[in-house]
Parts: C-alpha cells; sequence; structure tokens
C-alpha cells in the first residue's frame, strides 16, 4: 500500500493500494481478493520500482505480512506498541515484557522503530498458517500481558478505553492489513525513517521512535540487526501449546 504526496507534505494525502493501470508493464503486479472483487498490489522487488514509486510522490511504502504466492498465509506476526503520547519508556517496558514472553513461548522476535511514536516487534512464521490463526494467537499474548499489567497496557482498540495505557495492537495480523516496511521514510519533519533494531539497543537512552532519519539511518543499517531473520520463521503449533499453559 503506497503512502502517496502528490502535492508535497502540505498537501493532502492518499494511500494506494491498486495499481494504476498507466504504471510500466515491468513493475509486478499481484491480484488478490478482497470482499467485493480483487485488487492489484503493487509488489516493490527492485530498485527501479522504488525509483518509480518514489517518483510517484509515495513517501511511505506499508506492506503486506504475507508473499507472493502464498498472500493467504503470513510470515510475519506483528505487535504495534503504541503508547498513549510520547512516553518512550513506557514503549521500551512493553518491548522488554513482549520479547520475554515470546523468548518463553521459544519465538525468535526482532525489533523495529516505526518512525512515528511507537515500536514493532516483529515475529517470523513459516508460512504455513493462515490470517486467522496468526491473529488469535497474538491477541492472546497481547492479553496475557495486558493481564499481567493491566495498569500500564491495553488491547482496547477503542482509544476512549485506553487511558493512559499503552495499547497492544495485533491489528495488523488481519488479512489485507498492512504495516510500514522497513526503511521506509515518514512524512515527519526530519525525514525519520522506520529502523530495524537488536534488542540491546532498547537500553540505548539515545532510542526513540524517530531516532533514525535519511540523513544518518545507512550506518545503522549496516549493522543488519535483522540478519537471518528469514531463514528463523517458526510454526505455530509447539508455541501455542506453551502459550496456553501460560494462560491457565
Amino acid at each position: 500500500m503506497l503512502e502517496r504526496y502528490p502535492d508535497g507534505l502540505d498537501g493532502p494525502r492518499f494511500m494506494q493500494k491498486n495499481t494504476p493501470g498507466h504504471y510500466p508493464e515491468w513493475i509486478t503486479r499481484v491480484e488478490v481478493a478482497k470482499e467485493d472483487g480483487t485488487v492489484v498490489h503493487t509488489v516493490c522487488d527492485d530498485s527501479a520500482t522504488l525509483v518509480h514509486l518514489a517518483d510517484q510522490a509515495c513517501l511511505t511504502l506499508h506492506r503486506w505480512p504475507a508473499r507472493v504466492g502464498q498472500v493467504d498465509r503470513p510470515d510475519l506476526m506483528i505487535f504495534d506498541l503504541d503508547p498513549s503520547g510520547d512516553d518512550f519508556e513506557a514503549v521500551r517496558k512493553a518491548a522488554r515484557r513482549l520479547g520475554e514472553l515470546l523468548d518463553e513461548v521459544r519465538l525468535p522476535s526482532a525489533l523495529m522503530t516505526t518512525g512515528s511514536r511507537g515500536l514493532h516487534v516483529v515475529v517470523p512464521l513459516n508460512g504455513r498458517h493462515g490470517f486467522d490463526e496468526v491473529r488469535a494467537f497474538a491477541r492472546d499474548a497481547a492479553d496475557l500481558l495486558a493481564a499481567e499489567h493491566p495498569d500500564e497496557l491495553t488491547t482496547a482498540a477503542r482509544k476512549k478505553d485506553r487511558g493512559d495505557r499503552l495499547y497492544l495492537d495485533v491489528q495488523r495480523n488481519g488479512y489485507a492489513q498492512t504495516a510500514v516496511a522497513p526503511f521506509t521514510v515518514r512524512a515527519r519533519p526530519g525525514a525519520p525513517v522506520a529502523t530495524p533494531i537488536a534488542r540491546e539497543q532498547l537500553d540505548d537512552p539515545g532510542l526513540g521512535p524517530r531516532r533514525w532519519t535519511i540523513a544518518d539511518v545507512v550506518e545503522q543499517a549496516r549493522t543488519n540487526p535483522w540478519a537471518g531473520m528469514s531463514t528463523r520463521g517458526r510454526a505455530l503449533g509447539p508455541a501455542r501449546r506453551r502459550l496456553d499453559a501460560l494462560r491457565v
């Protein structure tokens, strides 16, 4: 999904899912089902496509958590840690707690600043589970954490029900939902970049959701904090049994 600003940052934005017919033929496309038909998404799989999308005033890329060829079976599970304000310490604490829970059920996870307000915790999967199963697992994990820390965490979808608590958002795991892509630029002052990080960087006092921008993100990218993540995809069956045991 493309977040476009054809009249600049001060102009209106719009979100584009369907690939226009005037796009070059060499751009890869994939047709996927939706409630009332189909939609043809752009597949950004090379540098030339990325350059073309930038030329179309696409600032921010939002990706599916599934691959072409198996669009109904995600290979990523995403937790969006969304604070009620700009309290990043609450985000750090939630990320540590969620990381510990995922370790306990033996699911590898990775972290990414969003370039906006919070962090994403990303779990690589083996692509054998449907969206409903993945979202149910994420919801149960988030509910468990919220129940253990009810004054600090919530899974309430409505803002009016959250108060000052951090929202553990698992809605990105539904079919046709998207999440901001790694190393994409956000339409904010300074051009912050959604940036993969290592878990130990949570202890960096200078860390924040907009820590890296287009001016300095290359150095962080060279550290390759997500190295090997694509080969660590797990099945949810064993993790589900461990999670259910914790929920008893």
